[in-house]
């Protein structure tokens, strides 16, 4: 591909990633400059997987689009895929870091559950799609950051993506009751003697915040892992895992008085994100 297609298609990406996912961006300028386009490239190719279901009127369509990747990742799509900026990127960068194609074809199968309205049967099924979603994206961002080495810390990825995809499927929660999606596992919510209807009708009921609790505690419980296996972390890795500086300020937000599931913008102000990104996660 030429060179100026390729910088089009990167400059595309970072565009996408600061409007789209701010807190992986602002994330990005912590990791040396030559590694932030690939980095970009990578948290774009996520954000287009994961808005799939809000770009379509049908879940079999998403199934199509979802298909497009997979098929793309592997080769096997007709025509130009470099037309794609995002694709081009993407493809440049796996090739450039040797990025393991399974590891993205994984984390596209599990965007399936997306597409649907199926309950989240389990906290271990939950953990297992933040795992194949949240935690591969730490894992790849730093093998691009060892410049394709292996970076040799899966646990402290795992545990850190985990942490991470919760506390942002918490502070989705309104948006994605109103959506009909519950990501929220259904043994917590029977413990809590909560319903799906409770949540997609916006009744909640005096089970919920005691639900949404519980699934803090596991972010916290994650997060406090990756603390302890934070001597695994490469130097040269650990621009990929300061997105975990958020977490504790948005669970914070959450357990305000004041603080409404149905309603509330769990946000920070942009220099409170800078700030929380710059003072780091350990």
């Amino acid at each position: 591909m030429a060179t100026e297609d390729l910088s089009f298609a990167y400059s595309h990406c970072e565009s996408l990633v600061r409007e789209a996912d701010p807190d992986r961006f602002w994330a990005s300028l912590f990791a040396p400059a030559d590694k932030r386009p690939h980095l970009h490239a990578l948290h774009a190719f996520n954000y287009e997987i994961a808005r799939v279901r809000d770009s379509v009127r049908e879940a079999m369509l998403g199934e199509i689009r979802l298909q497009w990747w997979r098929d793309a990742l592997q080769g096997e799509v007709r025509g130009d895929v470099k037309a794609n900026p995002v694709a081009a990127a993407l493809d440049d960068t796996i090739v450039k870091f040797r990025l393991p194609r399974p590891a993205l074809v994984s984390l596209i199968d599990a965007r399936i559950f997306d597409l649907y309205d199926d309950p989240m049967p389990s906290l271990n099924d939950l953990e297992g799609y933040c795992g194949e979603t949240s935690s591969s994206l730490i894992r790849l961002a730093s093998i691009i950051l060892m410049g394709g080495g292996d970076p040799g810390h899966a646990d402290a990825a795992g545990h850190a993506g985990v942490a991470y995809a919760v506390t942002g499927l918490l502070r989705a929660f309104p948006w994605h009751a109103r959506q009909g999606q519950v990501f929220l596992p259904t043994d917590i919510l029977s413990r809590h003697g909560v319903v799906r209807d409770d949540i997609v009708t916006g009744r909640g009921g005096p089970g919920l915040k005691g639900a949404l609790a519980d699934l803090r505690a596991v972010a916290r419980r994650h997060l406090d892992q990756v603390g302890t296996l934070r001597s695994t972390i490469p130097p040269e890795a650990a621009p990929a895992f300061r997105l975990l500086a958020l977490v504790e300020p948005y669970l914070r937000i959450m357990e305000r008085r004041d603080y409404d599931p149905f309603h509330t913008n769990v946000d920070l102000a942009q220099w409170r994100r800078i700030w929380a990104l710059w003072r780091g996660p350990f």
